[in-house]
């Protein structure tokens, strides 16, 4: 009989096999390790590009924006202006009105403005 540990041809040969399977495995893994680093070094740069034009956009739009404001702020502060002026000129115009009509009635101007500090007076006291 064979010694059951001796070394037979077809395990020798069961073991080259596995040695080279090992070793193909190896590689394989390897080239998969190397495939992935460089895909992720791919993406990485891709990354930081988008990242990069996502921030000339954003400065863009900044930009755009605050010259928006200050435009509309200008129209604004002249809108007021002009909205100040007419208000201005509307009360010096009830002003002399207001001084006509007294001077038309100055009767009925005092009693009226009388009626008004004595109601005021009402109202204020409660």
């Amino acid at each position: 009989m064979s010694e059951p540990f001796a070394e037979s041809p077809t395990t020798a040969a069961n073991q080259k096999a596995a040695n080279e399977l090992r070793a193909a495995a190896g590689e394989k893994t390897h080239d998969i390790v190397q495939t992935a680093e460089e895909k992720a070094r791919l993406l990485k740069e891709s990354a930081a590009e988008k990242a990069k034009e996502l921030r000339e956009v954003a400065a863009e739009k900044t930009v755009q924006i605050r010259e928006n404001a200050g435009e509309n702020v200008q129209h604004l502060r002249s809108a007021a202006g002009e909205q100040w002026q007419d208000t201005r000129l509307k009360l010096r115009e009830f002003h002399a009105d207001s001084e006509d009509l007294i001077r038309q009635h100055p009767t009925q101007s005092v009693l009226a403005a009388a009626a008004v500090g004595l109601l005021l007076g009402l109202v204020i006291r409660r």
